[in-house]
């Protein structure tokens, strides 16, 4: 394995967006001792949707989440996530395979 180089220091935010754009990451971080940080303070920026939901999908939801003690726009909330997560994950598995 080659060492990598090092990363340059930037004047300015867009100097660094600039260089980000156009340089191979993978020349200057080993993504294989990566690790996700952290961030417990930090807050979700939150976004206001309008869903149509048929009437009967509606109230399993409902029962579902009534069941678990949980307002049911959270339990949708984590439906969409932990489906999306496996969404991304099978991508990500055909990928390696291709």
């Amino acid at each position: 394995m080659s060492a990598k180089k090092k990363v340059p220091r930037f004047r300015s935010e867009n100097g660094e967006r600039s260089f980000w754009a156009k340089a191979d990451s993978t020349d200057f971080v080993d993504w294989k001792k990566a690790k996700t940080p952290t961030m417990p303070e930090l807050k979700p920026t939150m976004k206001t949707i309008s869903l149509r939901l048929p009437e009967p999908l509606l109230a399993e939801l409902k029962l579902l989440a009534n069941k678990r003690d949980v307002p049911y726009q959270s339990l949708l909330k984590m439906f969409l996530a932990e489906r999306i997560e496996h969404e991304l994950r099978k991508a990500q598995s055909k990928r390696r395979k291709a």
